[in-house]
């Protein structure tokens, strides 16, 4: 079960984690990653308010013993899902982000909070559809029994059912820019 040089799928897969570690190392040497350095280490300066209050609920999800840093074994695990996961572990994921308070549902607000900070980072591609206006048609569409909060099963269901919200998701975790910087990097180490 090798490749065409040779090598089986468990040996590229530990290079590529080696190199994956080099680069976590190199990065940060003290092992543990701190919202400041991971803010830094995936080029996201200047960000306005909401973006910021997004990154930071983006870093408290993937730091999952909650010690305040993301140590390599989180930031693997992190790396895994956004490039690897299955749809369905990465909606249970946005669902756990997009829960700012943690009660398991998401409301409006937290639900357009969310959707301004994306825009603010990545961008607006529909000038006609304001941040609220697509909220609400979210809402209108995948809060099946119209309780004003989005369940998990909900959350879920209208995310696969929704090809906008869907596409507003995947630009939330678009790291394409971040795999391209470590595969340069790669060949740097």
């Amino acid at each position: 079960m090798g490749n065409a040089n040779g090598c089986t799928v468990d040996v590229m897969q530990a290079v590529e984690m080696h190199l994956w570690y080099k680069k976590f190392m190199l990065e940060c040497p003290s092992g543990q990653l701190t919202l400041h350095e991971f803010k830094q280490f995936f080029g996201l300066r200047g960000l306005d308010p909401e973006a910021n209050e997004y990154i930071e609920q983006m870093f408290a999800t993937f730091d999952m013993n909650k010690d305040g840093y993301m140590d390599f074994m989180e930031y693997v695990a992190a790396l895994s899902l956004v490039m690897r996961g299955k749809m369905e572990h990465k909606l249970r994921w946005y669902f756990k982000l997009y829960d700012v308070d943690g009660n398991g549902c998401i409301d409006r607000e937290e639900l357009l909070n969310i959707i301004k900070a994306i825009h603010a980072i990545s961008g607006n591609d529909d000038p006609d559809l304001s941040v609220e206006d697509f909220t609400n048609r979210v809402f209108d569409r995948i809060d099946v029994n119209g309780d004003g909060e989005l369940s998990l099963e909900e959350f879920v269901e209208g995310a696969r059912e929704d090809k906008d919200f869907m596409d507003v998701m995947m630009k939330s975790l678009d790291l394409t820019h971040i795999v391209t910087m470590l595969h340069n990097r790669r060949h740097s180490i």
